[in-house]
C-alpha cells in the first residue's frame, strides 16, 4: 500500500499538482500518524521529489526565475509560521483545517474556468 501511495504522490508532486494532495490523507487513514507527523512525512519526502521536478523544469525553461524569487523568500516566511503555528494547534483540528482547504481546492478547480483557452 505505501509503494502505490509512495508513487502516486511522486507523479502528482511532479506535476506541479502537490503530493501532498494524496500522501497526507493516505498516511492518516492507513497508517497511525497524527496529522502532524504525517505533513512533516510529507514535507521531508517533497525534498527529492521537487528537486527532480525542479531540474526537470529548469531544463525545459519552465520556470520564469523573476516571478520565483520573491515567492520563495515570502514562502519561506510563511513556512516559518506555519510551522510554528501546526505545532500549536491540536491534531484534529489541523486534520479538520486541511481537509476543509482541500475540499476549497477542489471546488475551486471543479468550477474554475480557463479564460484563455476559449
Amino acid at each position: 500500500m505505501l509503494i502505490c501511495i509512495g508513487l502516486l504522490s511522486g507523479i502528482i508532486g511532479g506535476m506541479g499538482i502537490g503530493g501532498g494532495t494524496i500522501l497526507i490523507p493516505s498516511l492518516i487513514f492507513f497508517t497511525s500518524l497524527t496529522q502532524q507527523q504525517a505533513q512533516s512525512v510529507n514535507l521531508i519526502s517533497f525534498i527529492p521529489v521537487a528537486s527532480v521536478a525542479l531540474i526537470t523544469h529548469l531544463k525545459n525553461k519552465n520556470v520564469e526565475t523573476k516571478l520565483s524569487l520573491p515567492l520563495i523568500g515570502l514562502g519561506v516566511i510563511g513556512a516559518i509560521l506555519g510551522s510554528f503555528l501546526a505545532i500549536h494547534l491540536s491534531s484534529m483540528l489541523l486534520r479538520k483545517l486541511f481537509g476543509v482547504f482541500l475540499f476549497l481546492m477542489g471546488i475551486y478547480e471543479f468550477f474554475y474556468k480557463d479564460k484563455s483557452r476559449n
